[in-house]
């Protein structure tokens, strides 16, 4: 029983570890599964520039929460911009992004790390660390949009 188990759990551990084209079924799917991560992060991203910008009333709260899932969800798209994912359905990634792959994950990592940096900031319940924090985190999505996404 016990060797079923810890088979059953390799398995598993190998089935979260497959390549991410390996996840999508058709082009089609990475496609809109990065699109809908991206979409989720502008989502939260947005409320906390409201704050950031005073467009919305700081709520400490509000921006740890949304700061938190930020980061989380910055792991998310890349695994999507596999080989072949360039066509198959509309896109807004130029033909950079496979092109210059290491550039392109040198941008998603910087990102991933700023919104570590704006979690921490948000953590700290200041309204002026988060306004520091956001902006360097909006610094590295814009150079990555101005590099690798279509207008």
């Amino acid at each position: 029983m016990k060797t079923l188990a810890a088979l059953t759990l390799a398995a598993a551990a190998l089935t979260f570890c497959a390549p991410a084209a390996a996840q999508f079924a058709k082009t089609e799917d990475a496609i809109k599964y990065r699109q809908s991560a991206l979409f989720v992060m502008g989502q939260h991203f947005g409320r906390l520039g409201a704050m950031a910008t005073g467009r919305m009333p700081f709520d400490a709260k509000v921006a740890q929460d949304n700061a938190a899932l930020l980061a989380q969800l910055a792991k998310l798209p890349w695994p999507a911009f596999s080989a072949g994912t360039d066509k198959g359905a509309p896109t807004k990634a130029r033909p950079e992004v496979w092109a210059e792959p290491a550039k392109f994950k040198e941008h998603a990592e910087k990102m991933q790390a700023e919104t570590v940096k704006l979690a921490a900031a948000a953590q700290t319940g200041s309204l002026d660390s988060l306004k520091a924090a956001f902006g360097a985190t909006a610094d590295s999505c814009k150079s990555c949009h101005d590099s690798f996404r279509a207008k």
